[in-house]
């Protein structure tokens, strides 16, 4: 995964923001910008979504306002933007689920993320991080874990079949040639509680939702997914670094807009996103636990489908089904 670091990207925002911008100052919004975030409030989504809701305001001169549209894995908020006006007045918060995943899981929605939408750019990434459960495995890294699990007979839990965590599981589970029983919970929470109960052997989550329990030492870190180490747990490797070459699944946000939409607004758009990022975001994001991500603006759009291309391939492969 081409992933720039919080400096290139910042430096890159420079050269871009330097770039004349003639056709971009062709259009501004003339009422409210709509942001469907496509899950309920309350989880990172929703979060991220609003983080960066409030720089775009800004740099439109008009609200940028978050509309929560959950239900069906995202696909309700997802087909109401591709049937929206594209008139730069409706965005779409992207995720690597939408784009990667639900094409997969929900093959008669009528909708491809990939297909449909023009990505404005990404926002952040956040890795899932395999944790055990202490007093339920004794492995305190990766390897000793691998070996752990060909000894006996192990579970784990994700946030629902299909999801990051199942699929970065899979993914895992087949690199490092061990099996486990694959346990579905609805979401993040009650993956969290279940391994707190013990329930489960290990389990893969996000740095959004497990660092607090992690930090306690209620759960037992190994590794995060992602390509880099996570900020707010700078001491656990990457799985790369744990000995699994080309294990990188990190998950993305980004904002979207229909492909129909004017190539001006496009373009306006584009350019307020970029100025969004800027250092007080940055540390915003990271406060959420979530890594600032910037892919170059010529990039955008085929690094957007090369990485949902990648999770679609291991969806097909997991032969995933809706829970």
């Amino acid at each position: 995964m081409m992933i720039a670091t919080r400096r290139a990207a910042l430096a890159g925002m420079g050269s871009l923001l330097a770039a004349p911008a003639v056709h971009a100052q062709a259009w501004a919004p003339s009422r409210p910008v709509r942001l469907i975030v496509t899950y309920p409030p309350g989880g990172v989504n929703d979060i991220v979504g609003r983080i960066i809701a409030e720089p775009m305001s800004r740099e439109l001169g008009q609200p940028v306002v978050v509309e929560n549209r959950a239900g069906a894995g995202g696909n309700i908020g997802t087909v109401a933007v591709a049937q929206s006006e594209p008139d730069g007045h409706t965005i779409l918060f992207g995720t690597t689920a939408l784009f990667g995943v639900n094409p997969i899981l929900y093959a008669n929605t009528g909708v491809d993320a990939v297909r449909d939408f023009t990505s404005l750019g990404t926002i952040g990434e956040v890795a899932n991080i395999l944790s055990v459960v202490p007093g339920k495995v004794e492995a305190t890294n990766v390897q000793q874990f691998i070996q752990e699990a060909k000894r006996r007979p192990l579970t784990y839990g994700s946030v629902g079949n299909g999801s990051s965590s199942h699929l970065s599981a899979t993914v895992f589970l087949k690199m490092a040639g061990i099996e486990a029983t694959h346990v579905p919970y609805r979401g993040s929470s009650p993956l969290v509680a279940a391994m707190l109960a013990k329930d489960v052997d290990f389990g893969f989550d996000t740095t959004a939702t497990s660092t607090a329990q992690i930090r306690a030492g209620a759960l037992r870190p190994l590794a995060v997914t992602t390509t880099r180490r996570a900020s707010a747990l700078p001491d656990v490797p990457t799985m790369i670094e744990a000995g699994l070459a080309g294990y990188d699944l990190g998950i993305w946000f980004n904002l979207a807009v229909v492909k129909r939409t004017p190539a001006n607004i496009v373009a306006r758009l584009t350019e307020a996103l970029e100025k969004s990022r800027d250092p007080q975001t940055a540390q915003r994001l990271q406060t959420a636990f979530v890594e600032p991500l910037s892919v170059p603006r010529a990039e955008n759009d085929s690094w957007v489908a090369a990485s949902a291309m990648r999770w679609q391939s291991i969806a097909r492969d997991a032969r995933i089904s809706i829970d």
